[in-house]
Order: structure tokens, then sequence, then C-alpha cells
């Protein structure tokens, strides 16, 4: 299995467009790797460094495992993809069971960060976190609350992550 190199300034527009119909979030604590679908997250410059910010509700899984390590993947389908996989890691979560393993997923090794890749997800961002901002619901929009928002407070940290590696897994 090879790495292709890639340059996230020229894959930046193909990895938004991704996320209409979901790309996945990788992460890892001690010995336990967890995925979970986003559609919400963007890809920018910041602090001179190429940056993924992801937004993760603090009541999610992975938001605890960010929390105890502050790597994850971006890991975004190229071709012919697992569909299935979306729905069911977007669905279900890590505290009751290997999600991966359940959606019968393929964990590549990482080339810097701690938390790896999926082979059935190729375009592999590594990340590791920056900085943190929890949102202030008292700032937003009142369509945004109303719109996005069914519960009382809009309870998502944004995860500001610097990308280290890029790269999409070929066999």
């Amino acid at each position: 299995m090879t790495k292709r190199p890639i340059d996230i300034r020229e894959c930046a527009g193909d990895i938004i467009r991704a996320m209409r119909p979901g790309i996945l979030l990788t992460t890892k604590s001690g010995e336990k790797v967890n995925s979970m679908a986003i559609g919400w997250g963007t890809i920018g410059i910041e602090w001179e460094k190429p940056i993924f910010i992801a937004f993760v509700r603090t009541c999610r899984f992975t938001h605890e495992m960010l929390q105890s390590n502050g790597e994850f993947t971006i890991n975004v389908p190229v071709g012919d993809f697992p569909r299935k996989a979306i729905g069911f890691l977007g669905s279900k979560s890590g505290r009751d069971m290997d999600k991966i393993a359940e959606a019968g997923l393929t964990l590549v090794e990482p080339n810097i960060i701690s938390v790896p890749g999926l082979k059935e997800f190729p375009l592999t961002l590594e990340c590791r976190v920056l900085y943190q901002q929890q949102q202030n619901d008292h700032e937003l929009n009142e369509d945004i609350k109303r719109r996005f928002y069914t519960m009382e407070t809009a309870d998502h940290t944004a995860f500001y992550a610097e990308i280290v590696d890029a790269y999409v897994i070929e066999d």
C-alpha cells in the first residue's frame, strides 16, 4: 500500500464538496479508535498553517476522545466507496461498539500522528489540534438556532487543527 502525497490547496474544493454526503473524522485514545461522519468543517490557512476546522458536539464520544488526544484524521471518499458506512458511523456510538470493525473498514497506519486513516476513504488529512473553542449559542443568528439546533444550547466545539500531512492511500 502506498500513500501519494497531495497538495491540500489543490484538493480543498473536492474535500468541501465531499462533506455534503459526508466525510469521516477518526480519533484515537489509548488503543481505542473511533470514527464519525461529519458534514460540518472547513479548510483554510490560519497562523500561516494549513488548517482543518471540525465542529463536534460536546456529547459525542468523538469529542471525549479529542479532549484526550488532540489528533485526528479526516477521511474523504474517492471514487467508489461504501456509502452505507457513512450512515452507520453517523448513527451509532463508539462508546457501545467498535464501529470501524462493524462497518468493515480497514485501518491504515498514519505517517506522523497517532490516528490511523481508512483505506476505503483514501484521501487522508492527518491533523493535530492547535486551538479549540466552545460555541457561544448567544452569539448565533436566530435563524441558524431554529434551523440547526433542536436542543436548548448549540453545544459544538470548533477544533482548529493543523494539517500535518495529506495523501491518498493507494493499493
